[in-house]
This record gives structure tokens, C-alpha cells and sequence, in this order.
């Protein structure tokens, strides 16, 4: 089974490692073997829309950003209101209680809610007989997900909230829900991460808690804005007595960093059990198409 033959990719890692520019790449990957794929964002960000110069879309808004590849911005206050228009027998209560300020206030504050109502969009977007009216099917959601310790409680919510209902409507589309996310048929998690220490360590604790919390492995890694390898160890030799020239100084800086990536490499794999597909540094900023090539190449 192939990454693009489950109905949720989740992409996470910790923050500023690159994940949104990863899950924008693999979403147009998925589009060009004529999937109909969406890339969904949470917290109402719209930093996919940006990597394909389009503007940002309106929060809950499926909008076309590249030849069969959507994305939408998903807010938890959206989201419950579709809930509740959803699962209320009476319009007109749902509306009543959408206004209601106090109403508001309970579910903001109570904890996970957040998380529940966003990954209840999620799961409404993977489904092929979709509950939102007039929306259409897709073949794939790709999440691009909160970092790596929220990215976990978001997916573990619906277990969470099932777990202390026990009975009742919110304990029965919990369970649904959860049986969705700890399949490892229908849903994938990515780690995107950089060669550095504490990143690394972070990956190698998402693999420990997807396993534990949810029973889902680490499906794939990707190594992003790695350092090119410059010299041999015997140049390295040679350039050493001409480090006081300024070129030759940043050049021997640059095969030291990426010596230590390297090493860094190394260590991801042993915490992760895998070979991490290796994405190069873009000094002038990723670009969405080099990175779907390069993902396409390695992942699938």
C-alpha cells in the first residue's frame, strides 16, 4: 500500500521545519496522478494558498488552488456551527445556540474541544458521502497539521472524548471517528523534520506516542533543507591551511554543518527505524514544484 492510497495524510513535525510547504508538495503530487485531493490547514492559516501565489481563501472555504488540488482553512468555531446545523434536528435551535454567547464560552473552554472539532472536519472531508450540502467527494485529504505534540492530541481527541462520555451522540461519533484515524488503511502520519538535535529528538518522540496513543506507526520521514555534501575528508585537509581566506572559511563552515546534519541523519534513523527522504536547502525560499518532484521520487 502506497502513501496515496489511504484517505488522510497527516503532516506534521516540529515548528518551522517546512511541514506546510511538504503537505502543499505532496497534495500536488496527488493531484497529478488525477486524484481529486484538498490540502486542509487548521487554526484558520493559509500558508498552502501562499506556496501557489493564490490568495488565501475565506476560513471553511474549499477553494481550487492548481488543477484538481483544493484547500480550505479550517476554524473550530466554523466547524461547530456545521456541527450543530448538522446534528440538531431543528435549524432553528442550531442557530440560537451558534449566537449564544454563553454557548460559545462552554465549548472554547472546555478542553479539546478545539482539537475534536477540527479532526471532525478532517473526517467529514474524507468521506465519500460527504455530510456538508452540495460538497463534493475527495480522493485524498492531506493535513497539514499543528506541531508534533498537538498534532498528536488532535488525532487522539476523538478517542479522548468517547472515552469520557461513555454514551450519548458525542461518544458514538467519537468512536466513529477514532476508528477512521487508528486505522493505518485509511490514514498515514509524516514527520517532516530538520537535521538538528532537538528536531529530532521530537521525531523520535511523535513515532513513541502515534504507537502508544493511537496504535499508528510513523509511516514515512522527510529530512528537509539539507546542506549539499561539499568536500571529501582529504579536500577538508587540504583547505584547512587556506582558512583564513573568507571564501574558503564559509565554504569549510558549510561542509561542517552539513557534516553534523549528516550525523543528525543518522540518529533520525535509528530513533525512527527508517531512511528519511532527503529534501536540499532552497536558499531562495522551497519551491512547491522542485519539492513534489523530489517527494514523488522518494516517497512514492
Amino acid at each position: 500500500m502506497t502513501l496515496l492510497d489511504r484517505r488522510l495524510l497527516v503532516v506534521t513535525g516540529k515548528g518551522g521545519v517546512g511541514k506546510t510547504t511538504v503537505a502543499a508538495a505532496l497534495g500536488l503530487v496527488a493531484a497529478r496522478r488525477g486524484l481529486r485531493t484538498i490540502v486542509a490547514e487548521v487554526a484558520r492559516r493559509g500558508d498552502v494558498a501562499s506556496a501557489f501565489d493564490r490568495p488565501g481563501s475565506e476560513p471553511f472555504e474549499e477553494v481550487e488552488i492548481a488543477a484538481g488540488l483544493f484547500h480550505i482553512s479550517i476554524d473550530p468555531q466554523d466547524a461547530l456551527e456545521e456541527y450543530l446545523r448538522d446534528q440538531l434536528p431543528s435549524g432553528a435551535v442550531a442557530e440560537v445556540l451558534i449566537r449564544s454567547r454563553v454557548f460559545a464560552m462552554v465549548a472554547a473552554a472546555t478542553p479539546g474541544m478545539r482539537e475534536l472539532l477540527t479532526v471532525g472536519k478532517l473526517w467529514e472531508l474524507a468521506q465519500l458521502d460527504r455530510r456538508t450540502p452540495g460538497a463534493d467527494a475527495y480522493d485524498l485529504v492531506v493535513v497539514d497539521a499543528p506541531a508534533t505534540g498537538h498534532g498528536v492530541a488532535v488525532l487522539s481527541a476523538p478517542r479522548t472524548f468517547a472515552a469520557a462520555a461513555g454514551t450519548g451522540p458525542v461518544a458514538r461519533q467519537g468512536r466513529i471517528i477514532d476508528a477512521m484515524l487508528s486505522d493505518p488503511e485509511q490514514i498515514a502520519v509524516i514527520a517532516v523534520a530538520r537535521a538538528e538535535e532537538l528536531a529530532v529528538t521530537e521525531t523520535g518522540a511523535l513515532r513513541d506516542a502515534l504507537m502508544q496513543r493511537m496504535g499508528l506507526p510513523l509511516e514515512r520521514v522527510v529530512a528537509n533543507a539539507l546542506d549539499p555534501d561539499r568536500f571529501s575528508p582529504h579536500e577538508a585537509t587540504l583547505l584547512e591551511p587556506h582558512s583564513s581566506h573568507p571564501a574558503v572559511a564559509r565554504a569549510l563552515r558549510g561542509h561542517r554543518r552539513a557534516l553534523r546534519q549528516r550525523a543528525q541523519l543518522g540518529r533520525l534513523r535509528k530513533l525512527t527505524g527508517q531512511a528519511p527522504a532527503h529534501l536540499p536547502l532552497h536558499p531562495g525560499g522551497p519551491d512547491v514544484e522542485q519539492l513534489a518532484e523530489a517527494l514523488e521520487a522518494q516517497l512514492l
